[in-house]
């Protein structure tokens, strides 16, 4: 017995010492845990004083602020970005419907109504020009840029640009660009039966900020866009023997290698523009109505292309037999 209660005593002071032990420990912890707790709040306090602390925790919240107010200047630039390019997107990308089943009517030539006489025609009429166009052998200069004029007004020219255009249009290997350059009496939009309050030649040769590609309307014929007239403006014939005017015409040849541009001119008797503009352009189809144009008119007219080197006939509205419809015949 005395022997266990001696144990039980020893076991007793072992286990007070080990508690003991633990508690010293405990309470060095502790009080390094707030010696170093209260060295870093120390530290705290005098790094920022409570009125620093105050200014840092304002600036802090000023600075979240005008972090949003940045993101919600960002946010609306982006949209008003978005807004910017959807608005060029649209006025790039505009597209017409061409009623392919009104232009057969009217006996223009389209790409979906197969082999018809007036198609032939305007195939042997395109052959010499793209010839002219491509043939580094030629050496005209600005080739693939044609004017397509007559001497007076309703001699067909307007159709036979049209038309032109279509066949050049059915190419494998070429595109078209059709202008309206007819500023004052505008004819392609009555023809294809679209809005002529369309931006177009005039405002890109006035507006600096408006290039050839924020006019391009194109059609639901592949190979064919089109460039109407423009705002009408009194000076016209100034605006179109103007250097922004040779800056675009240069533009149009050399940009687009590939293309054929055919300008609808204006009469070359009945105003100056025609005048102007033949000086420019690589190549001239001359329209001369059949039984009307005289010979002093169309001598007349040929005097006032006399700068460009290539100029071509085409003697339009003739019959080849009673009943037969309008076509032309080409002379070069």
């Amino acid at each position: 017995m005395y022997f266990s209660q001696q144990n039980d005593v020893e076991d007793s002071k072992l286990s007070e010492e080990k508690v003991s032990i633990i508690e010293r420990a405990a309470n060095r912890l502790g009080k390094n845990t707030a010696t170093a707790r209260t060295s870093e709040t120390t530290e705290d306090i005098n790094l920022n004083p409570p009125g620093e602390r105050v200014e840092a925790k304002i600036e802090a919240k000023q600075e979240e602020a005008d972090k949003a107010g940045d993101n919600k200047e960002s946010s609306n630039d982006i949209i008003e970005n978005k807004q910017i390019k959807s608005d060029i997107v649209a006025t790039t990308q505009k597209q017409i419907l061409i009623d392919l089943d009104r232009l057969h009517q009217l006996g223009v030539v389209t790409p979906m109504h197969g082999k018809t006489q007036i198609a032939e025609q305007f195939r042997l009429i395109k052959r010499p020009l793209l010839m002219n166009a491509f043939n580094q052998h030629t050496g005209i200069k600005n080739g693939n840029l044609i004017m397509i004029t007559s001497s007076l007004a309703g001699e067909g020219k307007s159709f036979c640009s049209i038309n032109l255009a279509m066949s050049i249009a059915m190419e494998m290997d070429h595109r078209v660009l059709l202008v309206d350059a007819d500023v004052a009496r505008p004819s392609i939009p009555k023809i294809l039966d679209i809005n002529p309050e369309r931006k177009g030649l005039l405002d890109i040769i006035l507006d600096d900020k408006l290039d050839v590609s924020n006019v391009l309307i194109k059609t639901n014929i592949d190979k064919l866009t089109i460039i109407s007239a423009g705002t009408r403006h009194p000076h016209a014939t100034e605006l179109l023997a103007s250097q922004s005017m040779g800056a675009i015409l240069t533009e149009l040849a050399q940009r687009y290698r590939d293309r054929i541009v055919i300008f609808d001119s204006p009469p070359l008797l009945l105003t100056s523009e025609a005048r102007v503009l033949a000086s420019q352009m690589g190549q001239i189809v001359l329209v001369v109505e059949a039984e009307r144009t005289t010979h002093q008119t169309l001598k007349e007219a040929l005097r006032q292309i006399e700068s460009c080197d290539v100029v071509n006939l085409i003697y339009n509205k003739a019959r080849a037999f009673p009943g037969a419809g309008y076509y032309g015949y080409y002379y070069s």
